[in-house]
């Protein structure tokens, strides 16, 4: 899955890796950072980019980690659970992308080739903002995803006219 980021979501400093995040979270609920998971985090926080699962098992198994499809399906619901990650829900499946360590941020889904495009505009927190408190509401985030056909898709599907061949 392609991704784009603008260069106002750089990331930001944090005081703890996302491991020692990962494993203050598992010591917490009484559970172990085990070497799959401390593999996956590592795998998952080598790079930025939006995934959903059966990508990351197939990136894995050609890492040569061979991590069970059943035991990366865990780890990304406690990785969401912990705050490392946020799960996105597009037309057709969940991706996932880093939480802890990245600015707030929001998204347009291409719905033909999967592209991901990371965008930040303050109207639309201030729009957010502005709707809560006219409700009393004391809002702690969102999430906002612009569905569409990217520029790319719409240039290679629109049909050609007559003149174009000329």
């Amino acid at each position: 899955m392609a991704n784009t980021r603008s260069d106002d979501l750089a990331p930001l400093t944090v005081s703890e890796t996302p491991e020692e995040k990962f494993r203050e979270f598992l010591e917490i609920r009484g559970e172990k950072l085990t070497e799959p998971r401390r593999v996956l985090v590592r795998h998952i926080f080598s790079s930025h980019k939006h995934f959903d699962a059966d990508e990351l098992v197939r990136d894995l198994h050609e890492a040569g980690h061979a991590i069970s499809r059943a035991t990366v399906y865990r780890t990304l619901r406690l990785l969401v659970d912990a705050g490392l990650l946020r799960e996105l829900r597009l037309t057709n499946r969940s991706a996932y992308e880093h939480d802890y360590g990245y600015p707030a941020h929001d998204h347009m889904h291409c719905t033909v080739c999967n592209r991901v495009i990371e965008f930040r505009n303050d109207d639309i927190r201030q729009v957010r903002d502005a709707v809560s408190r006219e409700h009393g509401f004391r809002a702690s985030g969102h999430r906002f995803v612009i569905e569409g056909v990217c520029s790319a898709c719409s240039r290679a599907h629109s049909p050609r006219r007559r003149l174009d061949l000329i």
